[in-house]
């Protein structure tokens, strides 16, 4: 299909950028990498009047070390992230998962802020941040605040990010040589995840198992206590809310998360 027509802009600065937010609101969406919303657009669910072209902001494209946290620019292509030195030596859990991510164009194009910002809970980067425990930074003209993405998800598709706000950058903690592992179950190569776990440091991310990214829960708190992993990875589906679809019933997702909990753990445990 084809969008309903629309304005264009390409700000040369983020603050140019934050400025056609609060003059359009909601009637304004952004464009990254594009590869959320022009298919959204495409088929008429989403039928902005402006589209601001953000994807070539040099301010939002950065990978940096600030004290004991790893700071991204929300503007980093996923293959930036995959591809740094420095991020595969402070958090080498988001380099790999940012790997999985469709194909080499996908990865050329897309943008970490922009697959966060999507939330879609069968995308892959949203559970890495999870299970790293970072958090968002946004900034409107009103000023900037930063949210744990344990905050951020709100429903399928939506999030506390409010219509005249941008997502900057993503924080995670530097986990360095910590153990961790990505398992991601697919039909083939680049399809979207039917069921993922992401784990590292006791956290564990899933993919695909409710209307936002999550956690499981169940499994962080046994293996605080001590739980051997088969006891703690067979808690993972706990508190979540699958849905049934052409690709797997909420059972067989269930059935999913617990195995590739186990494998995940199993991994990262070194074992």
């Amino acid at each position: 299909m084809i969008p309903v027509g629309f304005a264009y802009e390409r700000p040369d600065t983020l603050d140019g950028a934050l400025a056609l937010l609060a003059e359009h609101g909601e009637d304004a969406t952004v464009l990254a990498g594009g590869h959320s919303i022009l298919p959204v657009m495409k088929l008429r669910l989403a039928a902005p009047e402006l589209v601001i072209d953000i994807g070539r902001l040099a301010e939002l494209d950065h990978v940096r070390v600030d004290g004991d946290e790893l700071v991204v620019g929300a503007g980093t292509r996923h293959r930036t992230v995959e591809s740094s030195e420095v991020v595969q030596a402070e958090a080498p859990l988001l380099a790999a998962v940012a790997r999985t991510v469709g194909d080499p164009q996908i990865r050329h194009r897309g943008t970490l802020g922009g697959s966060l910002a999507h939330a879609d809970p069968a995308s892959d980067l949203p559970a890495a941040v999870l299970a790293l425990g970072g958090t968002v930074v946004l900034r409107s003209p009103r000023g900037e605040r930063s949210v744990p993405i344990t905050e951020f998800y709100t429903g399928v598709f939506s999030s506390v990010k409010e219509p005249d706000e941008l997502i900057t950058e993503v924080r995670v903690p530097r986990t360095g040589t910590a153990g961790w592992a990505y398992e991601k179950f697919t039909r083939r190569a680049n399809d979207w995840a039917i069921v993922a776990v992401a784990v590292v440091d006791g956290r564990v991310g899933l993919v695909n198992m409710g209307p936002t990214p999550l956690r499981a829960a169940a499994t962080e708190a046994a293996l605080a206590d001590g739980a051997p992993i088969a006891d703690a990875a067979a808690l993972a589906a706990e508190g979540t809310e699958p849905t049934a679809d052409l690709t797997a019933t909420a059972d067989y997702r269930r059935h999913l998360a617990r195995v590739l909990t186990r494998r995940a753990l199993t991994t990262a445990a070194g074992a």
